[in-house]
């Protein structure tokens, strides 16, 4: 808290984040949503990891991840495709023009799986796993 120049806190430039609550409360609210769910998002890693849950990997749609783009794209198995790259080439739209805007990403994550749905969700039907691994650093967040 501010203190002013006589040792008292300033209430009115309390921090707007004083009332947030605790982490543990909102990991275990998020881990209680999340759980039995599938998760369709692109990198899905990155919000494990900050969220320190994990997620069978089963319950999970990570455009990242998915080799029939990384095939159709002529890429390594192991590479990691910009999203804005992905929508562009799969959707023919342009993202990120605006900077970083999560709400954008997510739409765009959600509808590059949609386009492909049928396919991905029949290659899991097989028994067969349509996506590659996750980075190593990261693999521990997915059961």
């Amino acid at each position: 808290m501010p203190i002013a120049e006589t040792g008292e806190r300033d209430d009115e430039c309390e921090h707007p984040l004083a009332a947030a609550p605790v982490f543990i409360d909102v990991q275990r609210q998020v881990a209680s949503i999340i759980k039995d769910k599938i998760l369709v998002g692109y990198a899905l890693w990155e919000f494990l990891s900050v969220m320190n849950l994990a997620h069978p990997a089963i319950n999970t749609r990570d455009t990242a991840l998915f080799m029939s783009f990384r095939r159709t794209l002529n890429q390594k198995p192991n590479a990691i495709i910009p999203l804005q790259t992905l929508v562009k080439h799969f959707m023919g739209r342009d993202i990120g023009q605006n900077g970083d805007v999560p709400v954008e990403r997510a739409r765009a994550a959600l509808d590059l799986f949609r386009s492909c749905e049928q396919t991905w969700e029949g290659i899991i039907a097989t028994g067969a796993w349509p996506c590659a691994l996750p980075p190593a650093d990261y693999r521990n967040f997915f059961t």
